[in-house]
């Protein structure tokens, strides 16, 4: 067995170059360089986040957290050279007509039009290479094979695969059509047309402010009115203090003192203002037809052996949701969101919440600092969404540890702030109606001081004295502070179990599913997890990125040396997958190659368990340098960004020029040489 330094993955010496690890990429600087998604793949983030002249100069602590990850991502539009009117491309009649400030000039449109491309299956990619394969690859849209209509029409850069040419009967210019297949259509509409959509309306109700919240409204009211009494009962107490004072300085040592007024009720006014029960109606909800939905009625999770995706920012969109079903995972939640940007009615937000019917148990996961942003979030949701059966779960995120949402009382934040976690969470229960409210948490904020085990306690149950009402928690091993510095702490996680378990027990409540998250990058992981730390189940995330087939080894107990022919195969599901979500035109094809290249950013770093000595893998072992036991395997494991964009030419046909690819963490970021 070859001798490696601590931390490095056992590469067999047959495939080792050097013991020498490459370069770490740094998760932890990679998680704070999210920015705002949209379908064109361009990043946003805040002002005072940039490398602009008029910034001021930033601590020592500052710059140490900005190193490892590439700030200011911008990702440009890729559109065609000569564009058109998308109604005239859908093969409709344009409204406007002449006055469209759109081009209208549809054969001037196709003869600029770059060539169509073609989707090569792996086997005729391998065996005939990238060129042959294209051009004796049959034209096929993958939006029209799947819905059997391609709503980007001439735009569609497989247009050969769904158009119909007809000569005219005087021989003019041949007449052109958009094929539709019926019968394909008629499948699509109920096992492929993606859910959540957010209409137009509702959007600018959101943006003016004009969406009604009755719920909401009701709910806030409450609260007011709980801490007006606090209030006066705190009032009381210090009158009641002062009288003590005053008769002990005049020595009246004959004095009883008497106790608040008895209709101030102050006990059950205090446990009314921290523990509002989750079962009792507000007044305004006499102004709706809603009966309030008792905590009994809520739907129960039985995610008990399930395997769970966790919601990732970025990477985790609705096509790599898809990709992961396809390998067996259970449970999906859409990328984290802002309470703020739902409620402004945020294109970009909203389009988070999009399911694929292939998902079975889908849910929403927001961020938020308190009631008044995420309660009525969870009220909108519950009715634009709920009601189409498009949300199984909503779960609240207590774990986020980034500044810029920590910064702002979020996330992690949340783990410090009982308090408001708690109304939040029972006002949430109440806005929901029958769709459960779930949590992500950590262990705690910094080091040394874990705070899970007294919020996971006070979660379950049935609202009021009982709790706040959670139907899931999901604990990662790790505080804030530590990040990805150090393994998950999963004797602390099976600590935190047994105290719910423990209540649960004691008070005859109902158990609720409790996953863990942290470090699991194998089937050896997932079970031994679920075995010794009492969990029922594991929540995968960062092994999911390197390895998104870790489903179908958990499923099957089995580690799968996968081979890199399958591997492709993965990354051309995902191309297919990402053409049918964000598009076949120009503009959809490349945001697909950005995200396609984002997923890749994180697979390069999977070394074969075919190659390693010791088995399991770890997920923190550094990868030495190596040989695969093909070129295509050497290819997959580069950490060369160009050569990311190189597999996604495989499938997506030439980048452009003016496409560039700049990955979250530190790398040679891939410009197009045009």
């Amino acid at each position: 067995m070859s001798v490696f330094p601590d931390g490095t993955a056992p590469v067999k010496a047959e495939y080792l170059i050097s013991v020498d690890p490459l370069p770490v990429p740094d998760d932890d600087a990679a998680e704070g360089g999210q920015g705002s998604r949209s379908r064109n793949g361009r990043d946003t983030t805040e002002a005072n986040d940039g490398g602009g002249r008029n910034n001021k100069k930033r601590s020592k602590e500052e710059k140490k957290a900005r190193q490892g990850q590439n700030k200011n991502r911008r990702f440009a539009k890729v559109r065609d050279e000569q564009d058109i009117c998308f109604k005239v491309a859908a093969g409709i009649l344009c409204e406007f007509g002449a006055d469209c400030k759109y081009n209208h000039d549809l054969q001037a449109y196709l003869a600029a039009k770059p060539p169509d491309l073609r989707l090569p299956t792996v086997d005729r990619l391998l065996d005939a290479g990238v060129e042959d394969a294209a051009d004796s690859q049959p034209t096929l849209c993958p939006i029209f094979e799947e819905f059997g209509e391609c709503k980007y029409g001439f735009k569609c850069r497989y247009l050969s695969a769904h158009i119909q040419k007809s000569s005219s009967e005087n021989g003019g210019t041949e007449s052109l059509s958009l094929v539709v297949d019926e019968e394909k259509k008629a499948r699509a509409a109920i096992s492929a047309k993606e859910v959540n959509y957010i209409g137009g309306e509702t959007q600018k109700l959101l943006r003016t402010k004009k969406y009604p919240f009755p719920v909401t409204d009701a709910y806030l009211l409450e609260l007011q009115e709980a801490d007006k009494r606090e209030q006066e009962i705190e009032k009381e107490r210090k009158r009641v203090k002062e009288e003590e004072t005053e008769k002990a300085e005049a020595g009246d040592d004959t004095v009883v003192v008497a106790e608040p007024e008895q209709s101030l009720d102050s006990a059950a006014k205090v446990q009314e203002r921290t523990a509002m029960d989750v079962t009792s109606a507000p007044q305004a909800d006499l102004d709706t037809p809603d009966v309030p939905m008792r905590f009994s009625e809520k739907n129960r999770l039985d995610w008990k052996g399930k395997t769970y995706l966790a919601p990732l920012t970025t990477v985790g969109n609705l096509p790599f949701r898809r990709l992961c079903i396809s390998y067996g995972v259970d449970i999906t939640c859409g990328e984290m969101g802002l309470s703020t940007s739902f409620l402004s009615g945020s294109k970009e937000e909203w389009s988070l919440v999009r399911r694929h019917p292939s998902e079975r148990t889908f849910g929403v996961q927001i961020a938020g600092n308190k009631p008044n942003t995420l309660v009525p979030t969870a009220e909108v949701l519950a009715r634009e969404c709920g009601s189409q059966g498009g949300i199984d779960f909503v779960d609240v995120n207590c774990g986020c540890p980034i500044d810029l949402v920590f910064k702002t009382g979020s996330g992690s934040a949340l783990l410090d702030a009982p308090g408001k976690l708690g109304k939040a969470l029972i006002g949430m229960n109440k806005a929901l109606g029958s769709i459960p409210v779930t949590l992500k948490l950590r262990t705690g904020v910094k080091d040394g001081r874990n705070t899970a085990e007294k919020l996971m306690t006070r979660a379950v149950g049935g609202g009021g004295e009982s709790g706040w009402g959670v139907g899931c928690i999901t604990l990662h091993g790790r505080t804030r502070q530590q990040r990805y510095t150090k393994l998950a702490d999963w004797e602390y996680i099976r600590q935190c179990v047994d105290a719910v378990r423990a209540r649960e027990a004691d008070e005859d409540l109902p158990p609720i599913p409790i996953f863990g998250n942290g470090d699991c990058f194998s089937s050896h992981d997932y079970h031994s997890a679920v075995e010794r730390y009492h969990v029922d189940g594991v929540m995968v995330g960062r092994g999911a990125l390197i390895k998104p087939w870790i489903f179908t080894e958990i499923k099957e107990r089995r580690e799968w040396d996968i081979s890199s022919r399958e591997r492709l195969e993965g990354i051309r599901k995902l191309a297919e997958f990402g053409l049918s979500h964000f598009g076949s035109d120009t503009s959809g094809i490349n945001t697909t190659r950005r995200y396609l290249c984002e997923a890749l950013s994180f697979q390069y770093r999977y070394v074969p368990i075919g190659l390693l000595e010791v088995l399991p893998a770890k997920i923190n072992d550094r990868a030495p340098r190596f040989r695969g036991r093909d070129e295509l395997e050497n290819l997959l494991a580069s950490p060369n960004s160009a050569d990311w964009v190189k597999l996604s030419e495989m499938f997506l046909g030439p980048a452009p020029e003016a496409f560039v690819f700049v990955p979250k963490h530190k790398s040679n970021a891939y410009e197009s040489q045009g």
